[in-house]
């Protein structure tokens, strides 16, 4: 794993009051925007942004990868497995 990047905190008024300088924070550490104490925000560079969504696509490609491993349903198969839940008694 990577190294923990730090997070830095930063008001609603504040970041609103201060835009410029929340952006230039924001491309170093993750800032936590907060309003009356409570976590709203949190804004973070692009490249940490691609960096998770390719963390989300690579999970998600593995979990496809298990269905299709577990196999799957021919077309005959899936209708009339539709068609007993379509027609199932509760």
């Amino acid at each position: 794993m990577g190294v923990k990047a730090k997070k830095e905190k930063m008001s609603a008024s504040d970041a609103r009051n201060n835009f410029g300088e929340l952006l230039e924070i924001a491309r170093k550490n993750p800032v936590r925007i907060e309003r009356n104490g409570r976590p709203v925000a949190v804004v973070i560079s692009p490249d940490e942004f691609e960096r998770m969504e390719a963390i989300e696509d690579a999970w998600w490609a593995s979990k496809a990868d298990e269905a299709m491993k577990e196999g799957t349903l021919g077309q005959e198969e899936s209708e009339k497995f539709l068609a007993e839940m379509l027609n199932a008694k509760d």
